[in-house]
């Protein structure tokens, strides 16, 4: 499976979601010996596609909503293509690319959408052997200060969450992840990398619309950011008399591992 993401607001989704770390590609790409093609799964509107166009020679960005992949950025050496919910092997070789022809697959914010059996068989017959490398993260509920995180704490506790979150909520630590670790690495993981963005409040608050359970609650009629819950961000967020915009960090944590020969 390629990926599993609803195309909710795709704006939204592009317009809140964080950005990631030069260090975090840094990293992945010194585990490839080889920057020629990298396969962005479940690449959204692009984040991810957008820093590996910056060290792979081309990539290949595949999602299932059409939506989402309207908001992503046109780069030359970047091939979007939209893909059926369930991949065969005959439309991952069209889409993607030959056996054994990818030196990077990455899987930004969207492990826990996918159907891991079926996509595990395709990233091992996708990447070249034996230095063909995976690499998945996600980001954790962003921190600013102790009295708003406890507020966003209880605001993330809701009912309207799509996917399995409990694999987002441990850090991808019981993710199964049958890949052997990289070189200079003891395991695969989970390793952490800050990843810091500066944000205005009312960026904060398109950070919170672009959640798939935000979008639930409202396709239910139920809008979590009431005015009550708004006031109580607001007065959190400039409690040491700072109402402007501040340094949040959004922790990430990497599974990373290659396939045996």
């Amino acid at each position: 499976m390629a990926g599993a993401r609803p195309s909710y607001q795709a704006k939204q989704y592009s317009e809140g979601r964080p950005s990631y770390p030069p260090e975090l590609f840094q990293f992945i790409a010194s585990k490839t010996p080889q920057h020629d093609l990298a396969w962005d799964a479940g690449t959204g509107t692009g984040q991810a596609a957008r820093s590996l166009a910056e060290i792979y020679k081309n990539v290949v960005a595949t999602d299932m909503s059409p939506k989402q992949l309207e908001f992503a950025p046109k780069l030359p050496n970047i091939r979007y293509q939209e893909t059926s919910p369930t991949m065969s092997c005959s439309e991952v070789e069209q889409k993607v690319g030959a056996e054994s022809s990818v030196d990077l697959v990455t899987v930004a914010q969207a492990m826990h959408w996918f159907h891991l059996p079926a996509f595990y068989q395709q990233v091992k017959w996708v990447l070249k052997k034996p230095h063909g490398v995976i690499a998945a993260w996600c980001y954790t509920t962003p921190q600013v200060n102790d009295s708003l995180d406890k507020l966003l704490e209880a605001f993330y506790d809701n009912p309207y969450w799509y996917s399995p979150r409990q694999m987002v909520d441990d850090n991808y630590r019981s993710i199964h992840f049958p890949f052997e670790p990289v070189h200079g690495a003891d395991n695969t993981g989970p390793f952490e990398f800050r990843n810091e963005k500066t944000m205005s409040l009312d960026e904060y608050f398109s950070y919170l619309r672009s959640w798939s359970a935000y979008q639930k609650a409202q396709e239910k009629g139920v809008e979590l950011l009431t005015e009550a819950v708004v006031d109580n961000f607001k007065r959190a967020w400039g409690e040491d008399g700072n109402h402007g915009p501040k340094l949040v960090n959004f922790p990430i944590y990497l599974r990373i591992g290659k396939v045996s020969l």
